[in-house]
């Protein structure tokens, strides 16, 4: 004998699309990844960090206005007299020149590196190294040449140097350099002059 075969009742909201389906599924409660919505959604991110990119390097073409006092200080107006348009960006507003660009990456001579702003002495030519980062870079900074803060620019916590007579930003320093320090100050070119000896 055969068993009868069940009487199956459908809906009525899924009677008219059970010719269009090939399996019953239950709708889903969020709509599907497609390749579109990716590619939409991942331009949509990419427009939020060139954003953000545009508002911090809009921030950085602004003067710095710190509270700190220095022995060498002048208006912007004199800053901006005083030094070339690159220097400025730098050592004023904490701007970073383009890596490999300064030729003072290829200065091996004896001598003293000083602050572009104020002529300070900053660093000396036996301190120096080729870090490879495309930054004139020192393992030790002359005694009191440099104030150096926390900097939480860039999404990130590094430390800044500073000159200490004038305030101008020259780079930052890191904790992977050469002995005996163990200290890389990786230095912005335009920010230094160099003086042989």
């Amino acid at each position: 004998m055969v068993a009868p075969t069940p009487r199956i009742t459908l809906s009525p909201e899924v009677g008219p699309m059970l010719g269009k389906m090939t399996a019953l599924t239950p709708p889903r409660p969020w709509p599907a990844l497609t390749r579109r919505r990716m590619l939409l959604g991942t331009a949509g991110l990419g427009v939020l960090v060139g954003c953000g990119s545009l508002s911090t390097s809009i921030a950085a073409a602004t003067p710095s206005t710190s509270t700190d006092t220095f022995e060498v200080s002048h208006t912007d107006a004199e800053w901006r007299q005083l030094l070339t348009p690159q220097q400025y960006a730098v050592l004023r507003t904490a701007s970073t020149e383009t890596p490999f660009s300064s030729p003072l990456n290829d200065e091996h001579r004896p001598g003293i590196f000083g602050c572009a702003g104020c002529a300070v002495d900053l660093f000396s030519s036996t301190t120096k190294f080729d870090s490879g980062t495309g930054w004139p870079s020192f393992w030790k900074a002359l005694d009191n040449a440099v104030l150096e803060r926390q900097d939480n620019t860039l999404g990130m916590t590094r430390t800044e140097v500073l000159c200490r007579r004038c305030g101008g930003h020259l780079g930052h320093v890191f904790n992977d350099g050469p002995e005996p320090t163990g200290l890389r100050y990786c230095m912005n070119g335009v920010a230094l002059r160099f003086r042989s000896s």
